[in-house]
């Protein structure tokens, strides 16, 4: 059977693969176009799974926000330019769209959610097989505020919600951008693991007898330095990023609001990232052909 252009134009349409791809696919399957379809998907389904080792530290935080609720979303990929291609976006935007919609229980349950044309995980799959680089769906986080939700995106490397009592906009967004700024671990001390804390202090301790001061002021030296430890890593003690002279406690307090809790996402984090070395491999590849 000839296979003609508008049969490639078809299943183009309908899978979204490349002209090459489509054309191959309707030859091995001899013009058939549900078969070409499946031939595609499972053609797929090999890529991604040959891809899924490579390390995917690029991407983007996508944000959808719904009347009560909103979610935080991070897609990775290999490289910025892909992070940037449109078949990109258009999927994180319907994954995350599908997270606000369903609030999945976890990365698993909500790939496995439909989509436009099959299930999310399917769509992911078909994505590698077109753009060909691994992508991962790597988390998300639904938020249902008990108070209003300030959001910000710096570019779409950081991503930050953060539940507000009181306050105003203009308080949200500022405490919003001061998070990504800054990256606090929690709200304030009373969040941290008590036993986070204890080997904080003994470790301090230990410090300061090194120092060879006499106990009891090694014990003020010890909470001293404690207390401006636990102010350097919580939201409420820190300096305020557009006012370094107050805290965002007192920011807060003077606003008559309280804050409930924050997410903040940033593209990569704790991904060890392969580092080239060009100069190695291309010396590496002349050595191979000298050898030839």
């Amino acid at each position: 059977m000839a296979i003609t252009a508008s049969l490639v134009k078809e299943l183009r349409e309908r899978t979204g693969a490349g002209m090459m791809e489509c054309k191959k696919a309707l030859v091995e399957v001899g013009g058939d176009l549900d078969a070409a379809q499946d031939y595609l998907r499972k053609h797929g389904q090999a890529k991604a799974d040959k891809k899924a080792g490579r390390v995917a530290a690029e991407g983007r935080i996508e944000l959808a926000e719904g009347d009560s609720s909103a979610v935080l979303l991070e897609v990775n990929c290999e490289t910025d330019f892909v992070a940037k291609d449109e078949n990109f976006l258009e999927f994180t935007r319907q994954v995350a769209a599908t997270a606000l919609s369903n609030s999945p229980a976890s990365v698993e349950e909500l790939m496995a959610q439909a989509g436009s044309a099959g299930s999310l995980e399917e769509a992911r799959k078909g994505l590698i097989a077109k753009i060909g680089e691994n992508i991962t769906v790597r988390r998300f986080s639904v938020v249902e505020p008990k108070g209003e939700l300030g959001a910000y995106l710096h570019g779409d490397r950081i991503g930050v919600l953060v539940d507000v009592v009181g306050g105003d906009d203009v308080l949200r967004r500022d405490l919003a951008m001061h998070i990504a700024a800054v990256n606090p671990r929690c709200v304030s001390a009373d969040d941290l693991p008590s036993e986070e804390v204890e080997r904080e202090r003994q470790l301090l301790a230990d410090q300061a007898a090194q120092e060879g001061k006499p106990e009891a002021i090694v014990e003020k030296m010890v909470e001293g330095r404690l207390r401006k430890y636990l102010k350097d890593i919580t939201l409420l003690g820190q300096p305020f990023v557009k006012d370094p002279d107050i805290d965002v406690g007192q920011l807060v307090k003077g606003h008559q609001a309280t804050v409930q809790g924050f997410v903040r996402f940033e593209v990569g984090e704790g991904i060890e990232k392969r580092v080239e070395d060009f100069a190695a491999e291309v010396q590496a590849q002349v050595a191979a052909q000298q050898k030839g």
